[in-house]
């Protein structure tokens, strides 16, 4: 059976990251990264690939120019979890033995929740950033969009039941469609039609957004899950969540951008490691298991109450090597995770709000600036610095900011 020191499930932003930061933190360790994908993605730039303003190919790299120096690369996915053994199973039909395991699969898109949208994405005008297949098919659609005042000039936007990766991605897309359908000076209601209870978790920068929603005159609908897309007859169709009673609302649509519901991977969600959620059930802030403590996990497929984000994984990476060396050296964690997040609030074209949080739902900004604000530089931020920083520095293993709280256990 081969044996790893160190073995990490996913070759994502997260993996790649930790499994960096391992490697520049002691040597020796010897790791090793379970990963199937010859490609790897920026995910935060398919916004603006669906936008216009990038090309899929800026958001792709050979995931072998990304994988960390003197990484072990197996290029399989895990098809079973044995943590009683300490065993990973593959896809491959290996079982592989390790010391320590990092859990970073992230998580699974679920189209096939939403009845009559696989057979509809991609075509007549139903879109979405979620998937590296169909982000170009936004832009597309949104420069097709004609408008109108029957329900061929709605542009519908949705958001699902949370967790999902990047919360603020789903409304992002529609302030921008927004500005070039004003542009075009086209008859047009855009809607954002979400299944959570107002535009914002986090109330600081909920209050703006208000605004930003006002400003564009965005029909807003809270508390709306998408059921089912009707393609044949353009057509959305909702439950809407009324207090304890639910009804149907049907919206007919000229353009219909979905963010699919999401979850943890199978493999994940029906082995020993998961919580009832289907996500990795770690301690909140070490980010070690709660019951195998040669276990960690970060990125989207931890169980953690924080926002799922890339920038999510700048904040959990040095938490889970300083935890995880201690665990080798049989020293008390003390690293501990702040549930910093970011969020960089596209409001329009040439407009972010950088909206950065931890747990407590307060803001921590990076920025000597009022976090609150919609700037131009928090755009180029977004534009620029922001991709540079992931292929250049998050990916190699550099520590950013050290976003956790020595001395707190659990």
């Amino acid at each position: 059976m081969p044996h790893h020191q160190i073995l990490i499930v996913g070759g994502g932003a997260a993996g790649i990251t930790v499994g960096a930061q391992l490697k520049r933190a002691r040597n020796p360790l010897e790791v090793a990264i379970l990963e199937p994908a010859d490609e790897h993605y920026y995910q935060p730039g398919w916004t603006l690939v669906g936008g216009g303003v990038f090309s899929m190919a800026e958001t792709r790299r050979a995931e072998g120019d990304v994988m960390p120096a003197g990484v072990t690369w197996i290029r399989e996915a895990a098809a079973g979890f044995s943590p009683e053994r300490g065993v990973v199973s593959t896809t491959g039909g290996q079982e592989i033995s390790y010391d320590v395991l990092i859990v970073a699969t992230g998580l699974k898109l679920c189209w096939d929740r939403i009845q009559g949208l696989p057979e509809a994405l991609g075509k007549g005008g139903v879109c979405s950033n979620y998937s590296r297949e169909f982000a170009p098919y936004t832009w597309e659609a949104i420069q097709a969009f004609q408008g109108g005042s029957d329900g061929a000039g709605n542009a519908v936007f949705t958001c699902p039941p949370m967790p999902i990766k990047c919360p603020g991605a789903p409304q992002k897309i529609a302030y921008m469609a927004d500005d070039v359908f004003r542009k075009k000076g086209l008859q047009a209601r855009v809607i954002y039609a979400t299944a959570t209870p107002g535009i914002f978790g986090v109330p600081t920068y909920a209050a703006p957004l208000r605004d930003v929603v006002k400003r564009h005159g965005i029909d807003a609908r809270y508390n709306h899950v998408l059921t089912e897309v009707r393609a044949d007859s353009r057509e959305a169709v909702f439950e809407v969540k009324d207090g304890d009673t639910s009804r149907q609302e049907v919206i007919p649509y000229g353009l219909l951008h979905v963010t699919p519901p999401m979850a943890a991977p199978d493999v994940v969600a029906a082995s020993p490691l998961a919580a009832a959620s289907g996500f990795v059930e770690v301690d909140k802030f070490t980010l070690q298991h709660v019951r195998y403590p040669n276990v960690f996990s970060l990125g989207d497929v931890s169980g953690i109450p924080n926002s799922k984000t890339a920038a999510a994984v700048r904040g959990e990476a040095p938490v889970v090597v300083a935890n995880l060396l201690a665990h080798l050296d049989g020293r008390p964690l003390e690293a501990a995770y702040d549930g910093y997040s970011c969020c960089p609030l596209i409001t329009g074209y040439g407009k972010v709000i950088m909206a950065e949080f931890n747990y407590e739902q307060q803001p921590v900004p990076s920025f000597p600036l009022d976090p609150t604000k919609e700037r131009w530089s928090m755009w180029f931020v977004k534009r620029k610095i922001l991709p540079s920083l992931y292929w250049n520095r998050m990916l190699a293993g550099a520590q950013h900011e050290r976003r956790f709280i020595p001395g707190v256990k659990r």
